[in-house]
């Protein structure tokens, strides 16, 4: 069942949204060559709770982390770890969501870890730009299948390919809820959206092939080809005329 947001409750999505937003501020300059995930995760879970919310993540379906961090070739679900070392030129997807009074906020960004190649550099762009395609289109009365044609149209205009286990999502007091927002779709298909709809759109890209396996963990997720992965979300709220990123400052 699809829960359409009062302004109130909006309103509080919003608040929460701003968190996650602050995280991303004052966590990204430290992603840098020597740190390690788990350093990211614990600044990132100190951010949170000093803005007075709970990290999501940390205990959803027995997850251990308060955000996932992903490296190069992991799509998602990458739990961090102290032995997990950023390198230069690596890229890393930090996906992390904040509950502030009952209400979540969820994003991802990857970043570029130290000097990156073109190659790395391009498949953040891309990601960003898969994103910025699809969520031009939101308004009332547009189908969700067109949003997720602009996602994958996009993503192959580079000889990339899209997430198709795993998907985009509907957002409110819980981190999941409908409808499902997947990254592919046939124009004119699929639930319509309305004006208080909160999703989250989340480009999941893949270089080469998107083939999956998850590792031993049960969690981590990566791409089978080994080639670099991307990642790029934000929450929104369908308004009267278009759309609001929820997720920033």
């Amino acid at each position: 069942m699809i829960i359409i947001k009062s302004p109130r409750e909006i309103e509080k999505m919003r608040a929460a949204g701003r968190v996650v937003a602050k995280v991303f501020e004052e966590v990204g300059p430290l992603v840098k060559p020597g740190v390690t995930t788990l350093e990211l995760n614990d600044a990132a879970e100190k951010v949170i709770r000093g803005e007075g919310a709970i990290p999501s993540e940390l205990g959803y379906y027995g997850y251990p982390a308060s955000i996932c961090a992903s490296v190069n070739e992991v799509i998602l679900h990458g739990i961090p770890s102290s032995k997990k070392v950023l390198h230069d030129g690596d890229i890393v997807s930090l996906d992390l969501c904040a509950t502030l009074d009952g209400y979540v906020g969820d994003a991802c960004r990857t970043f570029a870890v130290g000097i990156c190649s073109p190659r790395a550099l391009r498949m953040i762009d891309i990601a960003k730009e898969c994103f910025e395609e699809s969520v031009k289109l939101v308004r009332p009365g547009v189908h969700l299948g067109d949003i997720g044609h602009a996602i994958e149209a996009t993503a192959r205009k580079y000889g990339c390919s899209v997430a198709r286990e795993y998907t985009g999502h509907g957002i409110g007091t819980s981190m999941h809820e409908d409808p499902y927002v997947p990254c592919y779709g046939t124009p004119g298909t699929g639930p319509v959206l309305q004006k208080g709809m909160t999703i989250c759109i989340e480009p999941m890209i893949f270089e080469g092939s998107n083939h999956v396996r998850v590792l031993n963990d049960g969690w981590t997720v990566v791409a089978k080809d080994g080639k670099l992965t991307s990642h790029y979300e934000n929450t929104i709220a369908v308004t009267d005329d278009g759309y609001e990123i929820l997720t920033k400052l």
